[in-house]
């Protein structure tokens, strides 16, 4: 089982001619992704890695029925061509593209209500699911397929995450980066609550950092409604001062609010073990699995 993507999922990469996405769609291709179309305005009848390219979204859908897109179109442009997969009716559209303006992204949001689109993303590293799919540039050789579902804000520590988990003998059902900027679309409680429905994953690994206030609604959130799957987590960003911008757009400390501190207090209040470095983001979850009885059911080696 998996969430949001499997091997049946037909893709289209959005940007396909560009020099990051022609690169990364043959690494999808290659982890064993369904990329069906590309689509880059003007060039129409080309082909990139073998992949057709169409000249809207709507025309790419209308050859191939596809039902995702991966987005890796430059910021400036980001948004129209999110706003025309969801148009097009797509189920769902990764973003992976950085640097969008906020007020890009908050019309998008507006746009998307009462659409059936799922965006994840924006500046995300994507969704892996193991030795099925992935959509974006997540590295096919961190994940092997398991138990435990992976929802992280921070791009590189998706990775490590997901690597400290298999070196330990511990697989994935889906990895989903949900991004760092303040204004996307998937959220922790929506990646929460697809995890919680698949009967596939027993476990969740959620990586936070510093910025707002989504870790402390998770934890709430995480006490109320998933009392049946053990979480941990780990919170980046313990060493930032308040103020300043760490990264990501959304990872910044003001009005008091959104300190590590304050994230890993409502965590362990919910319940939730905490990684005291990076390095110990592996080591809590697979002590959470033998405090709980699951570490044999999620230990595949």
């Amino acid at each position: 089982m998996s969430v949001l993507i499997d091997k049946d999922t037909k893709v289209i990469v959005q940007g396909i001619t560009g020099k990051a996405a022609t690169f990364h769609t043959k690494q999808m291709l290659d982890y064993g992704a369904k990329i069906v179309a590309g689509v880059t305005p003007g060039k129409a009848g080309q082909k990139v890695e073998g992949v057709p390219v169409f000249n809207t979204v709507a025309d790419a859908v209308k050859a191939t029925g596809a039902t995702a897109s991966v987005v890796y179109v430059p910021p400036r442009f980001a948004a129209d061509s999110i706003m025309e997969a969801v148009d097009a009716d797509l189920d769902l559209v990764v973003c992976i593209t950085e640097h969008i303006p906020v007020l890009d992204m908050v019309k998008v949001r507006r746009y998307m209500e009462g659409k059936k689109t799922r965006l994840v993303g924006p500046n995300c590293p994507g969704l892996l699911t193991s030795k099925q799919s992935k959509l974006g540039i997540t590295p096919a050789t961190v994940s092997k397929p398991g138990h435990v579902g992976v929802i992280s804000r921070s791009g590189t520590l998706t990775y490590e995450a997901a690597f400290q988990l298999t070196n330990a003998g511990i697989g994935q059902t889906t990895t989903v980066g949900i991004g760092g900027d303040p204004v996307k679309g998937t959220d922790f409680i929506d990646a929460l609550q697809l995890f919680k429905d698949d009967p596939d994953t027993y476990a969740v690994l959620i990586i936070g950092e510093i910025g707002g206030t989504a870790e402390e609604d998770a934890a709430k959130w995480i006490q109320e409604n998933m009392k049946d799957k053990p979480v941990s987590a780990f919170i980046a960003g313990r060493q930032a001062p308040p103020g300043k911008r760490m990264g990501h757009a959304g990872a910044i400390i003001s009005g008091g609010k959104g300190t590590a501190a304050d994230k890993v207090a409502a965590l362990n209040a919910a319940g939730i073990p905490v990684a005291d470095t990076v390095a110990h983001i592996g080591e809590t979850m697979v002590k959470l699995l033998k405090e709980k009885g699951l570490f044999e059911k999620c230990h595949t080696c």
